[in-house]
C-alpha cells in the first residue's frame, strides 16, 4: 500500500528534502527521480517497472517524431494499449461473456496507481512534440523526472510538459507560497474530507429503505463534500510540493459548487483534466468549427470518455453521458434561460444537478444506485430520529465545509481590508500605514490558523484510522 499518511509526513519528505537541498543543482533532478521511483514502489513495486518502460519508450519514441511522424500512433496505440489493458480489460471481458455466453476466464489485473494520470501526461508530451509545440526532450533524467514526479504523479494534477519544460533546468523555490498551499490541501483532506465522509460511510452501513429523503440527501452531500476536499486537498497538497520544489503546477479546482451552470462547473472542477480533453479531443474533433450538430457529437465523444477514463464501470460512463446531456441542453437554450433568472436559482439549478450526478459516480451497482435514487426522490419525507442525529452530530463540519467551498471567506478578508483601508483606521494613521498593518494582520492571522489546522491534522492522523484518497483509484 501507498505511505501512510505519518511516513510520508515525518519521514520520506523530510529525508528527501534534506537530500534535495544539499546537493548541488545539477544533481538535483537525480534525487527528485530516485525519490519519485520509491515513492510509487513503496505503493506498487510490481509496477514499477511498467512506469520506467512507459517512461523509456516514450522517451526513445518522441526524439523520433520530428523525422518519423507516424511513430506519435504507435506512441499513442502503446499508451492507450496498456492503459485499456490494466484498466479496462476486465470489463471488456465481462461484456464479451454477457452477449457471447462464453465460460472462459480471465485474469483480474490489479490497476496500477496513477496510470491514468501518468498515460495522459505521457500523450500530451508526444502530441505537443507531433504538432511542434515543443522540442523532444534530449535528456532522459529531465523527461523521466518529469513524469514521475511524486507530488502529482498518483493522483494529478494532470501537468503537460510544456508547464515545467523550462523548470527541469532551472528552478527557484518558492517557500511561502509552498507550505500555504500544502497545508491548505492537508487541512482539506484530513480536516474536512475524512471527518464529513464519515457520515457516507455511514449511510453506505444502512439498508437503503430504511433511510429518510432528508437523510439521503443529507448524506449525498456529505459525499460531495468528501470528494470535493479529498480531490481538492490532494491537488493543493501537490501544487504546493511543486512550489517548494520549484514547479508550477496548474490549479486543478476554482470554487465548482458555486457555478451556476454545468458549463461553469466544468471550468471549474478538476480543471487540468478538462483543459486535457478540450486540447487533445475536442479541438482535434473540430470543437464548435464545423456546425452545431458536429459540436453536440464532439460534447458526447468527449464526455463519454470523460467517465470511462474515472472508472471501468458502466456507471461511470452513465455519469458522463450524464453530464454531456446537460451541457447539451446548455449549449442549445438551458444557459440562455438560466441566465435571466435570479442567481440564487441558477446555483440551486447547478447543484441539484451536481448532487443527482454524484449518486451515479458514487455507485457501480444497479440495484444501489436505483435504490438510493428511490431514496431521493420518494414521496414519504420525513425528518427522521436518524437525519436530526446526522445534523446534531455533524453541524459543525457541515457548516465549515459550505464555507471553506464557497467565497465567504474572500469576500470577508476583501471587507476587512476595506475596513482598514477606508475608514477603520484612517482616524489614526495613514491610508499606506493602515493598509500595511491590516495586511499584516490577515498574514499573522493566516500563519497561526495554518499551523492550528496543521497541528489539528496531524493530531486526527494519528487518532484516526479514516483516511481514504478517493482518486487514487483512478
Amino acid at each position: 500500500m501507498i505511505f501512510s499518511s505519518i511516513t510520508f509526513l515525518f519521514y520520506f519528505l523530510p529525508i528527501m528534502f534534506f537530500l534535495y537541498y544539499i546537493v548541488p543543482f545539477k544533481y538535483k533532478n537525480i534525487i527528485l527521480l530516485l525519490s519519485s521511483l520509491f515513492f510509487y514502489a513503496w505503493g506498487e513495486p510490481k509496477y514499477v517497472l511498467l512506469l520506467l518502460f512507459s517512461v523509456w519508450i516514450n522517451f526513445v519514441i518522441g526524439k523520433q517524431i520530428p523525422k518519423h511522424r507516424f511513430l506519435l500512433y504507435i506512441s499513442l496505440f502503446l499508451n492507450i494499449g496498456l492503459l485499456v489493458l490494466f484498466k479496462y480489460s476486465t470489463m471488456l471481458f465481462h461484456v464479451y461473456q454477457t452477449f457471447s455466453h462464453s465460460t472462459l476466464s480471465f485474469p483480474e489485473l490489479a490497476l496500477p496507481l496513477g496510470i491514468s494520470f501518468y498515460t495522459f501526461q505521457i500523450m500530451s508530451y508526444m502530441i505537443d512534440v507531433y504538432r511542434g509545440t515543443c522540442a523532444p526532450q534530449k535528456s532522459f533524467l529531465h523527461f523521466a523526472t518529469y513524469v514521475t514526479l511524486f507530488p502529482q504523479l498518483i493522483a494529478g494534477p494532470i501537468v503537460r510538459y510544456t508547464d515545467v519544460r523550462e523548470e527541469l533546468i532551472s528552478r527557484t523555490p518558492e517557500y511561502e507560497k509552498g507550505i500555504y498551499f500544502f497545508l491548505i490541501g492537508l487541512s482539506q483532506k484530513v480536516l474536512l474530507a475524512n471527518n464529513i465522509g464519515l457520515i457516507w460511510k455511514e449511510t453506505l452501513s444502512y439498508p437503503f429503505s430504511s433511510i429518510s429523503t432528508p437523510t439521503a440527501w443529507l448524506s449525498l452531500l456529505a459525499y460531495a463534500f468528501q470528494i470535493y476536499f479529498d480531490f481538492c486537498g490532494y491537488s493543493n497538497m501537490a501544487i504546493g510540493l511543486g512550489h517548494v520544489l520549484g514547479f508550477h503546477f496548474p490549479v486543478n479546482f476554482n470554487k465548482p459548487y458555486m457555478s451556476k451552470s454545468i458549463t461553469e462547473f466544468w471550468s471549474r472542477w478538476h480543471i487540468s483534466l478538462s483543459s486535457w480533453f478540450k486540447e487533445y479531443v475536442y479541438i482535434p474533433l473540430g470543437g464548435n468549427r464545423k456546425g452545431l450538430l458536429r459540436q453536440l457529437i464532439n460534447i458526447l465523444i468527449v464526455w463519454s470518455l470523460t467517465g470511462i477514463w474515472h472508472g471501468a464501470s458502466f456507471n461511470f460512463l452513465l455519469w458522463g453521458l450524464y453530464f454531456a446531456f446537460l451541457l447539451v441542453l446548455e449549449k442549445l437554450f438551458l444557459k440562455e434561460f438560466l441566465e435571466k433568472l435570479p442567481r440564487i436559482m441558477q446555483h440551486l439549478y447547478a447543484l441539484f444537478t451536481i448532487l443527482t450526478g454524484w449518486v451515479l459516480f458514487a455507485f457501480d451497482s444497479t440495484s444501489d444506485l436505483i435504490s438510493f435514487y428511490h431514496r431521493l426522490f420518494q414521496t414519504n419525507i420525513s425528518f427522521d430520529s436518524h437525519f436530526l442525529y446526522l445534523i446534531r452530530n455533524n453541524w459543525l463540519i457541515f457548516i465549515l465545509c459550505i464555507i471553506i467551498s464557497s467565497n465567504l471567506v474572500e469576500n470577508l478578508i476583501d471587507r476587512v481590508v476595506h475596513f482598514f483601508h477606508n475608514k477603520g483606521g484612517s482616524r489614526f494613521m495613514s491610508n499606506e500605514n493602515t493598509l500595511i498593518f491590516s495586511r499584516n494582520l490577515l498574514q499573522a492571522v493566516k500563519h497561526i490558523l495554518l499551523l492550528l489546522c496543521f497541528l489539528l491534522s496531524v493530531a486526527y492522523i494519528v487518532d484516526d484510522s479514516y483516511n481514504p484518497f478517493l482518486y487514487f483509484r483512478f
